[in-house]
């Protein structure tokens, strides 16, 4: 079978050298990218369809097509949308109307055939499966990774402010795509059952699918690379890394307290990852300050809490963090830094140098729609504490059966009790490393992702049925002809998300 990928915002390389370095990439690139390489391992081939960028801040991104070293049946087409340059996939709506989508047609084309099926990733992706469709018959299934309604909710949007945060983050287009995509896809692939049952039920998405139709959705999670997060593998720099880190430790950590275990967190600075929470329930706990010190892992910063970075974003997450550790002389137990090559190989030996410590790793997001960085952790041996709100609650307990702690992430008390629980009973530690570790080894694989995705996508193929048009949602103007005169209405996101009887300042953008 000949499988098409499209995401088209992803910029995928060889070499995965920026896969946590921007917010656009980061967890859906490796799953992506995973998902992949696991199904042309097993005779499939597969097309990662992503944005072509000619910009030498990002040179990686320029060939059109590229492969994984010793990969085969996997291709990385990048084919044009928009500007050459770089821009964050809040922009990328018009141009992959009027660009991407025709020439991923053109493309394949000039190839002599178009893939059986494609699987599209995030919103942008799903709407490009709409579109394709629409245009060659070619199913697809859909998977968000997150959605737009779970974020303004996050924003707390309101009429007031709609017009600010829409600009921001153009949520108009974003979420008629997902509308668009979870309607129309021949199903919609989650990660976790809460995933469907909560997000996609949101009132955004009424008459768009019907949650309770099993027919319209799979619940498949992720997986952890095992040859990269085991605990058994070897990183060509481990020591290295180990030797960096150390560094840093001694840079950073007051000489008596340099070989406590470690409090880790590893994500990006965002505000929802919940980073100040975290420090926020260090400070409030003498006992993890006796017991522990607390590490941020950085991607790209060096020294992010003692130097201001240019990053808008990162010192709105940074700023009330050094507050907090001011005000509580947290100097000399805490320490944040990029490691120095940010490849998942480095993360993975600071893992493993940190289960040497029995340091725990920590993920107290405000809402993680799945959470595939505590699964790498746990199968690198660390213990996990993470949020009780979204995907870690089905990944890391199942009935009554823990294999991690869960806690909530508004409340730095519960943060500090769950980190407590593992800091202070070496036998509470050695429990949750083994059985977290377990866990992931015997239900979050690739190898099971993929199968999975074969599964669905076989069938879908395979069959020779069509929605009726009726169940159809329309495909709005400006995604068959992205200009003013058919532009998405700032009202028309008003009365999805407050419905129609909240007024909304209507504004058309040109």
């Amino acid at each position: 079978m000949h499988i098409g990928f499209l995401n088209p915002q992803g910029n995928f390389d060889s070499g995965n050298s920026h896969i946590t370095k921007h917010p656009d990439f980061g967890g859906q690139l490796v799953y992506v990218k995973q998902v992949a390489i696991a199904i042309a391992q097993m005779g499939h081939k597969v097309d990662i369809l992503t944005r072509q960028i000619i910009d030498p801040e990002w040179p990686e991104f320029a060939e059109a097509i590229d492969t994984y070293p010793g990969i085969d049946n996997v291709r990385i087409i990048r084919l044009p949308a928009g500007p050459k340059e770089f821009i964050s996939k809040e922009l990328l709506w018009p141009h992959l109307v009027s660009d991407w989508v025709p020439n991923i047609l053109k493309f394949y084309q000039q190839e002599g055939g178009l893939p059986d099926a494609m699987t599209a990733h995030y919103a942008d992706g799903g709407l490009c499966g709409v579109l394709i469709e629409e245009k060659t018959s070619i199913p697809f299934t859909f998977t968000a990774h997150s959605l737009g309604a779970q974020k303004m909710d996050k924003l707390e949007a309101t009429p007031e402010n709609l017009t600010g945060i829409d600009e921001q983050f153009n949520f108009r287009y974003r979420i008629l795509a997902e509308r668009l995509s979870m309607n129309r896809s021949a199903v919609n692939i989650t990660s976790t059952r809460q995933e469907r049952f909560e997000q996609y039920s949101h009132r955004v998405y009424g008459g768009a699918v019907d949650v309770d139709n099993d027919n319209r959705f799979a619940v498949i999670p992720p997986g952890a690379d095992f040859s990269i997060f085991g605990a058994k593998a070897r990183y060509e720099n481990e020591e290295a890394t180990y030797q960096f880190i150390q560094e840093r430790l001694v840079r950073d950590i007051a000489e008596p307290r340099r070989d406590l275990p470690v409090i880790l967190a590893s994500s990006r600075l965002e505000l929802k990852k919940n980073i100040l929470g975290l420090v926020q329930a260090f400070a409030i706990s003498p006992t993890l300050q006796e017991r522990a010190n607390l590490v941020v892992l950085t991607a790209g910063l060096d020294d992010p809490l003692r130097e201001e970075t240019s990053d808008g974003i990162a010192e709105e997450v940074l700023a009330p963090i050094r507050e907090v550790i001011k005000e509580n002389d947290l100097w000399g137990k805490v320490s944040a830094f990029g490691l120095s090559d940010q490849s998942q190989e480095s993360l993975a030996a600071a893992y493993r140098f940190m289960v040497k410590r029995r340091s725990v790793f920590a993920l107290t997001a405000l809402y993680e729609p799945f959470g595939l960085a505590p699964l790498e952790a746990a199968v690198a041996g660390l213990p996990v504490v993470a949020t009780k709100n979204g995907g870690p609650s089905e990944s890391f307990r199942q009935g009554n059966k823990e294999y991690g702690v869960l806690v909530d992430p508004e409340d730095p008390a519960d943060i500090a009790r769950g980190l407590e629980r593992l800091l202070c009973d070496a036998k509470e530690w050695e429990s949750f490393a083994q059985a977290g570790q377990q866990r992931v080894l015997k239900k979050y694989t690739w190898e099971s992702t993929a199968e999975n995705y074969l599964t669905f996508l076989e069938q879908i193929v395979s069959s020779s049925e069509t929605r009726p048009r009726a169940e159809l949602l329309p495909i709005h103007p400006y995604f068959l002809n992205p200009e003013s005169q058919t532009d998405v209405f700032l009202e028309e996101l008003g009365e999805l998300y407050f419905g129609s009887n909240q007024k909304v300042l209507s504004t058309a953008f040109s």
